[in-house]
């Protein structure tokens, strides 16, 4: 059995590289699922211009899939099918998460072609009893039936270090499309990127950053490296990011921008200052002070002052705002005002909870 390939538009917008924000699961003040507003969310990424949307994710919370709270083919569902309201479902990217041991992962990859994704996310997270051949087992069983966005997860939420040699395995596998590279690590970054460029793939495979600390320098860098005596140059093409889960018409105007200087093979100092305040933002709203504890409910405050979520709730009670972390959000909101789509937002929110 051999997944379904990649449609022509939507391969063509993966290389181009796309705005891919990871969606945020909504609740209501009870706790309980606000389909409502998870509408609201999905038709706010697709007016503001994303290329795509990665649902059932990290920042969906891994929790939806378990058995008391059942959330994982609601919300896929519901996001599929906004996009296809929206008479985009040929050229938006749908990504949908998978995650868990291999049977888990093959279930819900099977569920993502059911509900008419194009390609599953496969998190290499909570497996380290795997060795990583195991995990590329698991990778290949997944990828006869979907194909596959690789995920470098970082180790503070719930990641393992990963070596050179599975990445250069990885990448091998045919199914495989596209990785998100998410260690938020130098070093480990430039491992995914070279074991792209030597696999003979590189033309074949899209890059996406995931490193919501250093966005814009991943999207403006060239990498080469010599392979075979010819010189690979290979870009990170887009982001698959939480971060552009908030404030996202802004996030389509920066990779419009960071595409126009690559084209003219300048890079001008003001994007490299934007670039520094996008990261300054991302720690307050990412809760980088506390090791990302309040990563998810940083971007529901963003959210929620917007009036697109009701709430800050996660699945998980325990799950809040850190101490301080609302103050360096209204910091960021003072200090760079140019970041937020608020202005966007308030002109669209009735008719898109509507």
């Amino acid at each position: 059995m051999t997944s379904r390939p990649l449609a022509p538009e939507i391969r063509k917008r993966l290389q181009e590289g796309a705005v891919i924000p990871a969606l945020p699961l909504a609740l209501d003040a009870a706790g309980k699922f606000d389909e409502r507003r998870q509408r609201a969310l999905c038709r706010y990424y697709l007016d503001a211009g994303a290329g795509g949307l990665a649902v059932g994710v990290h920042t969906t919370q891994f929790a939806i899939r378990d058995p008391q709270i059942a959330l994982l083919r609601p919300v896929l569902a519901v996001a599929a099918e906004e996009v296809r309201r929206a008479g985009k479902e040929q050229m938006f990217i749908k990504v949908a998460g998978v995650c868990g041991p291999t049977e888990q992962a093959v279930q819900e990859a099977q569920l993502a072609a059911e509900l008419g994704y194009d390609l599953v996310l496969l998190s290499m997270g909570g497996l380290d009893a795997y060795t990583e051949e195991e995990l590329l087992e698991r990778a290949r069983l997944v990828g006869e039936i979907m194909p596959i966005f690789g995920f470098y997860l970082q180790p503070s939420v719930g990641g393992r270090i990963l070596s050179y040699r599975f990445w250069e395995q990885f990448v091998q596998i045919p199914q495989v499309q596209a990785v998100k590279i998410a260690p938020f690590d130098r070093y480990l970054t430039l491992d995914v990127v070279r074991a792209v460029c030597f696999s003979g793939r590189a033309e074949d495979l899209a890059l996406y950053t995931g490193n919501d600390d250093n966005i814009v320098v991943d999207l403006l860098t060239t990498y080469e490296f010599k392979v075979g005596g010819e010189t690979v140059r290979k870009r990170i093409v887009g982001g698959l990011l939480g971060h552009w889960a908030v404030w996202t018409k802004r996030a389509v105007e920066l990779l419009e921008r960071v595409k126009e200087e690559r084209e003219r093979g300048t890079v001008s100092g003001e994007l490299l200052t934007l670039a520094a305040q996008i990261t300054e933002a991302n720690a307050a709203i990412f809760d980088a002070a506390n090791r990302f504890a309040g990563c998810i409910p940083g971007i529901h405050e963003v959210l929620r002052r917007q009036g697109l979520l009701e709430t800050t709730l996660c699945l998980d009670p325990q799950e809040v705002l850190s101490p301080g972390q609302g103050e360096e959000i209204d910091r960021i909101y003072q200090q760079y005002p140019h970041l937020t789509d608020d202005d966007f937002v308030r002109a669209n929110l009735a008719r898109w909870l509507s």
